[in-house]
């Protein structure tokens, strides 16, 4: 952001910091999925022996990079984007197509899941919800937390992207393009 940007342009810099440090820190999960794959891997076919709990980590970490990871992925610009016209817009014109999607479709889809899936995550916590394999993880209710987490690291991002496209809008966000990752095809 640029001096100009003022108090909103910090909170879209401490979003983006937080957003940064969680993306980057749960990048390390998928080394550790694969490794924990490959132990599987090598103990069923090598050693002819198997761990359910083994097999079932890796769904469990698979699901937090990918529910922890979105709103860096969305920080980032990495979600998919089919257009026709927003690829030949103006800076100013994706700021403003950006922040409507981000005030009138990102926080309303992720507040409606938020509320939505509330009751469901709460459930499995009153039963301190398990695996349904003898032998597997019994927490299932973190796996299902994931989802709540994910909102929650969803809406502080969109928040951060409504702020930046809104400061640009007003002439007081940064006139470069943010969005770095953006191929022609």
């Amino acid at each position: 952001m640029t001096n100009g940007s003022g108090a909103l342009g910090q909170v879209v810099n401490k979003i983006d910091a937080v957003t940064e440090l969680v993306g980057r820190s749960i990048s390390w999960l998928t080394l550790a999925m694969m490794i924990v794959m490959f132990a599987v891997v090598v103990l069923r076919y090598l050693f002819n022996s198997g761990s359910i709990a083994m097999q079932e980590s890796v769904m469990y970490l698979h699901a937090a990079v990918f529910m922890l990871a979105a709103g860096y992925t969305l920080k980032n610009d990495g979600h998919v984007r089919v257009d026709i016209f927003y690829r030949e817009m103006t800076f100013e014109r994706k700021a403003l197509v950006d922040f409507f999607g981000s005030v009138f479709l990102l926080i309303p889809v992720m507040t409606f899941m938020g509320w939505i899936s509330w009751q469901y995550v709460m459930n499995s916590w009153h039963v301190m919800e398990g695996s349904p394999e003898a032998g597997g993880i019994h927490g299932v209710y973190l796996l299902k937390t994931l989802i709540l987490a994910m909102v929650g690291l969803m809406l502080l991002q969109a928040l951060a992207e409504a702020l930046r496209n809104l400061l640009v809008l007003l002439g007081k966000g940064p006139q470069i393009e943010h969005h770095v990752n953006e191929e022609k095809v």
